[in-house]
Formats: C-alpha cells, sequence, structure tokens
C-alpha cells in the first residue's frame, strides 16, 4: 500500500502512482447532503485586501459610500493581482485591520460592508455569446470578474489563462479529484451544476485556443462523475475520467501524470508540458464570470468535524465569519481540538474562528479532541521515503533541520517538498515530519527576506555614499575654481 502503486485503468495503460497515502475519508459526513443555500446574510461581512497570491487590491470606495452587489470594491495591483467585489448590496463601515485567515491570525487590511438585506446587484456586463469574443477577452473578463484559484491556491485565473494562451496549451486538466478528507464541497459542485462547469471549462478551451480538456474525479464520487459525464456528452473535446482515490491526487503533478503521462520537470511548471490545469470550482466561477457577467463574491464551503452537530456545504458570501458557518452548522466549541481552513492533510490551522471567508476558503473543519500520539525516536522504517509524491527522503529532511542544517536539508529537496503530509501520516513513530518541513521552509523564505533586506540597505549606503562623494569632489572642483 505504501510502495510504488501501479493501476492498470485509464487508457488501457497501466499507470503508476509515486507515493501518496490512503488516510481516512470521513467524507461520508456530507457528501450526502445537498448544497445548503439557506445561510442568512451576516450583519457585517469582513473582506480583506488580500484574497490572492499577488499584490493586494487598493480600495476604491470609501467609508459611508452605498454599494450594490457585484459592485467593484478594491482593484487590482501589478501584474499578479485580483479586484474585490461587493459579496451583497449594502454600506461600507470601515476600512481596517482585521485578523487574517492564516495560522498567525495577524491583522491585515480588511473593507467592512454591512449588508441592507436587499441582496441588489449592481448593472452586469453580459455577453450575447461568450464564445462569440476575442480568446483574450475572456481572461480580461476572469480577471476583471476577481476569479482566483478556488481549490485553495488563490492564483489569479486571468494570469494562468493569458499564460496559457502564450505557451500553446495542448490539454487544459480540470481538477475534480477534491482528495483531502472531510471535503465535499467539489463533489456536490459537481453533482447539482455540472452544466454549469462544463460550460466554464468550454469557455476556458475558448480563451486559451485550446482543442481538448481532460477532467479527472477521483472514483469515491461515482454519482459526480456520472452527473460530469452526462453533462459533458455533447462536447468530444471534454474528456471525464475516474482516477484512483489515493490522496494527493489533486496535486497537479501528480493529476497529469496519471491523466497525461507526462512529467513536469522538478523546477519547472505545468505549462512546460503544454498542460494547464484549473479547479471544477475555478470552471464554475468563470461560467459565472464571462456567462452571466456576475464576479466571485460567493462561494460553497465545506462545514465538517465531528464537534460539529450538523456538517454540511454551505454557499455563502466572501467575507462571513468562519464562526458564523460554525454556530450556524452547530459547532460544539468546547470539544474542539482543532479549527482548520482546507483539509486536515494541507489545511491551515486557525487560532480562533473570528476569521473570514476568502476566496480560497474551501472547507472549515472543527475537529473534535483525540488522544495525542507522543512522538517516538525515528526506528528508520522508510516508510515516509515510500508515502513521499516528490520522491524525497522526509527522515533525512528532518534530522538535518532537528539539527539546524537547513542547507543540508535544502539538499535534500526541502524546497521540492508540497507539505502535502502524507509522510507524517504513516509514521509509525508519530514524529510531526511536514511540521518541520513548514517550519524549515517558513525559515528560508525569512532569510531569503532578511538578505534581500540587507542587500537592499548596502545598496541605499552605498548610493548615498556615491552622492556625498559626488557632492564632496563638485565642492572640491568649485573651490579649486575660485582659487584659479
Amino acid at each position: 500500500m505504501l510502495n510504488l502503486i501501479s493501476l492498470t485503468k485509464l487508457l488501457g495503460g497501466e499507470k503508476r502512482i509515486r507515493g501518496g497515502v490512503h488516510p481516512d475519508g470521513h467524507k461520508s459526513l456530507t457528501a450526502g447532503k445537498p448544497i445548503d443555500g439557506g445561510f442568512p446574510l451576516p450583519k457585517k461581512l469582513f473582506l480583506p485586501l488580500q484574497q490572492h497570491v499577488g499584490q493586494p487590491a487598493e480600495p476604491c470606495v470609501k467609508v459611508g459610500d452605498t454599494v450594490l452587489k457585484g459592485q467593484l470594491l478594491a482593484y487590482s495591483q501589478g501584474n499578479i493581482s485580483a479586484p474585490i467585489h461587493a459579496p451583497t448590496s449594502g454600506t461600507v463601515v470601515d476600512i481596517t485591520e482585521w485578523p487574517a485567515p492564516h495560522p498567525s491570525a495577524l491583522p491585515t487590511p480588511t473593507l467592512v460592508l454591512e449588508p441592507d438585506g436587499k441582496d441588489l446587484w449592481a448593472e452586469l456586463n453580459v455577453p450575447e455569446d461568450p464564445f462569440a469574443l476575442p480568446p483574450e477577452e475572456i481572461a480580461l473578463r476572469v480577471g476583471a470578474a476577481g476569479v482566483v484559484g478556488m481549490g485553495g491556491a488563490a492564483f489569479p485565473s486571468a494570469v494562468k489563462l493569458n499564460l496559457g494562451r502564450r505557451s500553446k496549451i495542448h490539454t487544459l486538466l480540470v481538477n475534480g479529484g477534491e482528495c483531502e478528507p472531510y471535503l465535499t464541497c467539489d463533489d456536490r459542485l459537481m453533482r447539482e451544476r455540472a452544466e454549469q462547469v462544463v460550460d466554464g471549462v468550454r469557455i476556458m478551451l475558448h480563451g486559451l485556443q485550446c482543442g481538448k480538456a481532460k477532467v479527472g474525479i477521483e472514483d469515491n464520487k461515482p454519482n459526480a462523475y456520472a452527473a460530469m459525464a452526462k453533462a459533458a456528452q455533447a462536447f468530444p473535446e471534454i474528456e471525464v475520467h475516474q482516477v484512483p482515490t489515493h490522496y494527493p491526487m489533486g496535486w497537479d503533478k501528480q493529476l497529469i501524470g496519471y491523466l497525461t503521462g507526462l512529467e513536469v520537470p522538478a523546477d519547472g511548471r505545468a505549462t512546460d508540458v503544454g498542460v494547464l490545469m484549473h479547479n471544477v470550482a475555478t470552471a464554475y466561477a468563470v461560467h459565472q464570470a464571462v456567462r452571466l457577467g456576475r464576479p466571485l463574491v460567493s462561494r460553497i464551503v465545506t462545514v465538517s468535524g465531528r464537534a460539529v452537530d450538523n456538517p454540511v456545504n454551505l454557499e455563502v458570501p466572501i467575507g462571513t465569519l468562519m464562526g458564523e458557518l460554525l454556530r450556524y452548522c452547530g459547532w460544539r466549541p468546547d470539544q474542539t481540538q482543532r479549527l482548520l481552513m482546507g483539509g486536515p492533510m494541507m489545511g491551515d490551522a486557525l487560532p480562533h474562528a473570528d476569521v473570514p471567508v476568502v476566496k480560497g476558503t474551501c472547507g472549515v473543519l472543527a475537529l473534535a479532541a483525540e488522544p495525542a500520539a507522543e512522538a517516538q525516536p525515528c526506528i528508520r522504517c522508510s516508510r515516509c521515503v515510500s508515502a513521499c509524491p516528490v520522491g524525497l527522503l522526509p527522515l533525512e529532511m528532518a534530522s538535518r533541520i532537528k539539527a539546524g542544517q537547513l542547507d543540508g536539508a535544502v539538499g535534500y529537496g526541502l524546497k521540492d517538498c508540497i507539505n502535502c503530509g502524507s509522510c507524517s501520516y504513516v509514521c509509525p513513530s508519530k514524529i510531526p515530519l511536514v511540521h518541520y518541513f513548514r517550519y524549515a521552509q517558513s525559515e528560508l523564505v525569512a532569510r531569503q527576506q532578511a538578505q534581500h533586506k540587507s542587500q537592499q540597505i548596502k545598496r541605499l549606503v552605498e548610493d548615498r555614499q556615491a552622492r556625498l562623494d559626488r557632492i564632496k569632489a563638485a565642492q572640491a572642483a568649485a573651490m579649486a575654481e575660485e582659487e584659479a
């Protein structure tokens, strides 16, 4: 089970999956329940200006302004950024610092909107036919709608679409794997809104000028597969495939390798092998943005865990506090051991629930207390090596990190680690390996930032000294001229 797994399933050929694990599912808590759209509008919505990879958005409204649903609140800055829109109609009551949905929960610039309860849309820019638009117009509309990667990465989707068009993509890969335990928001989306997801895939194909799309869905979601296959039946350019239930199948390099047989270079991108990957929820957001002219102002979130009485998938406005979602679902705080944004394998632990849902929030989990296993010394069983989907040596990296030898850990591939947690999951000594790697990677980033700052300071000092030298030389020359 933990060694390299050979699976014969797809396209009549043998597919090999490197590493990975089969964590306990827990998807049954929410998989059988329809998406709940009855969540009431909160009294306030908290919209961080940094909800995506790249530069934070810049507010274009001020406190006291009344806004309509979908109205632009903050515009994107720089090449990698995404705008923020009003999730409902109401009044901007503050632009302040509010805890970010991050393990640190450090304050981040946040726009606070008080809903008026009317939920009135602004005028939308709806094209008569999306497929009559120039391909580059698709990316423009997706970018203007603030669409980002909905699987958690939160990378601005328009940037990927533009990059894909320039890179001559031959295959658009659509990730419906949802390999994290507990999470079922993509499963329910595919079951209930498959036609809209497929429409979003077709629109992205048009924008990329790409002729083929492959949708990968783990085989523990037969209803989602059936719904997507039926919705795509009339479009031969879209293939819907079942892939093995095997964490982390949602990792792009794993899914690309399985569905196309192509291997992305260790330090390369999917576009290097002619493939671009988007999540199914992103495809749905693209449909909303281009077909209907609606910016990204809400999303489906799995609210689950054993410390929740009624786990369910909720469609909620961006900016809703996670605590409100949990209370709506019967949260028992006194029985909560861990709060997570995302899944238990790669999600972010949260210190409290007073943080908002952002565009990349696919799940909010309240996990009940479990007996904590104490870490034991490594027994050199190498299970972590077999489980690593990247092909690294987790036990060697961890020993270097514990010894303070970060460079040594880098030599064993620390920078290539995707923090999937497979190594920690299989470790019989219960060593929190992935925590070591996350710590070390953050240390490397901090060192790089410190080095960059030091270089900047050195450059400023040198520039100042050069300026003083020039002034001094000019003064000396002037004095010499006067004396002459």
